[in-house]
């Protein structure tokens, strides 16, 4: 005699062995077992005591623990006795066969839930995991969580700097070798974030305005934190508060974090690859703009275009509906907020930048040169110093506009 399952699953009732069950009825089990654990895995694994501790210890947890236990789960609804049931009515290589293909079902739905859990920053803390070591898909498409809190304890470190400094009235101002003006705020903030990087992630590579490019221990790279301390130093020591303090953390080159910080306003915009850009905590994004011709465009100064950049900004600026001067980096966190319409600007380095590409992408924005190219530096003085990198960009709201511009910017008309 064999047996078969109930409808309920809870008993078993005599059956000839003739009419034990098909290997396509065990596919109709274990098909749903596998179903049932990939809809709801994600809910049961969080209800879970094991779960929640690992949590509360800030480590992430395998989707091999949410995918398994929602799998029992569902395995002891069925009944463990209906399964063992079921396998003794095959055949050893039938039930070889169906173990082997259930394998590598469950095999595949552990990966893509694992997945799931890197890119949702399951992975966090501490300079190994800053690496992204264990991601097998999506590599690199995580910034881990310690980083985005560790970017903002440096810019809360670098407020209480220069907010010391603004509007003082003995603050001596120096003139670098470009004949751009530094402050001992400037100089203060950066070493006092490049210091804190140094004991939290050794191996991560510094680069800044004010003291250059140091590499991580062993000469690493692959991860590079870029400091403007002071972006708008000329409104800084003129006492405007619209000036900003710039972090961003590169991967392999890739600006994958940035932050925006005004302390004197308050304000702080995050933006990390992978999420919806936040100012003061709340999620912020752009606007539509029609056409170039609707954009309200925003520019550092009409003096940081010369040559052929200066006649390619004049055509571009006859055609916007208005352009406007004088924010630095805040007009870029005007323009994540859906304020303003376009950034364009000339004669950057790329600490003046990259902390910007995350939050206006993060908001649903677009960023790149004025060649229409994704924004992107390795830290490598010699390139610095040969000028080998971008200076020109352009932040726009809209996809469509950004296009127009690109077209613009990038002719050659004499």
């Amino acid at each position: 005699m064999c047996t078969k399952l109930s409808p309920c699953c809870d008993t078993v009732t005599p059956l000839a062995v003739s009419d034990a069950i098909s290997l396509s009825s065990f596919w109709i089990l274990f098909v749903s077992a596998i179903a049932s654990a990939s809809a709801s895995g994600e809910e049961c694994g969080r209800g879970d005591a094991e779960w929640s501790r690992a949590r509360a210890r800030g480590r992430g947890v395998s989707s091999t623990l949410v995918v398994g236990r929602s799998f029992s789960e569902a395995r002891e609804e069925l009944g463990r006795e209906n399964s063992r049931v079921v396998m003794r009515s095959m055949g050893a290589t039938t039930r070889a066969r169906a173990m082997g293909s259930f394998s590598s079902m469950t095999s595949a739905t552990t990966k893509r839930t694992r997945v799931r859990r890197v890119r949702d920053g399951a992975t966090r803390g501490g300079d190994a995991r800053a690496r992204g070591e264990g991601e097998e898909e999506g590599e690199g498409e995580d910034v881990p969580e310690a980083c985005v809190a560790f970017a903002e304890r440096l810019a809360t470190a670098a407020g209480e700097v220069t907010t010391t400094y603004f509007r003082g009235k003995t603050l001596e101002v120096e003139d670098k070798n470009d004949a751009s003006p530094v402050t001992v705020a400037d100089q203060t903030a950066e070493s006092v974030m490049r210091s804190m990087v140094t004991k939290e992630f050794p191996t991560h590579a510094i680069f800044g305005e004010e003291h250059g490019i140091e590499l991580g221990a062993g000469g690493s790279s692959e991860w590079t934190w870029v400091f403007d301390p002071i972006d708008g130093t000329k409104s800084f020591i003129t006492g405007k508060p619209l000036w900003g303090t710039l972090i961003a953390l590169l991967r392999d080159g890739e600006p994958v974090l940035g932050v925006l910080d005004q302390p004197v306003l308050n304000e702080r915009w995050v933006g990390v690859r992978g999420r919806q850009t936040t100012m003061n905590g709340e999620p912020i994004s752009v606007k539509k703009c029609a056409s170039v011709g609707d954009a309200y465009m925003y520019s550092t100064t009409p003096y940081m275009f010369e040559g052929m950049n200066k006649a390619r900004y004049d055509s571009l600026a006859s055609k916007v509906k208005i352009p406007m001067f004088g924010c630095d980096c805040y007009a870029y966190g005007l323009l994540a907020m859906g304020f303003a319409d376009l950034v364009v600007e000339a004669d950057l380095k790329p600490y003046d930048y990259m902390a910007l590409v995350p939050i206006v992408k993060g908001a649903g924005g677009h960023m790149t040169d004025w060649k229409g190219d994704e924004l992107r530096f390795t830290a490598d003085p010699a390139a610095l110093e040969a000028g080998s990198y971008q200076g020109e960009v352009i932040a726009a709201g809209d996809a469509a506009v950004l296009a127009d511009v690109v077209n613009t910017l990038s002719k050659t008309l004499f």
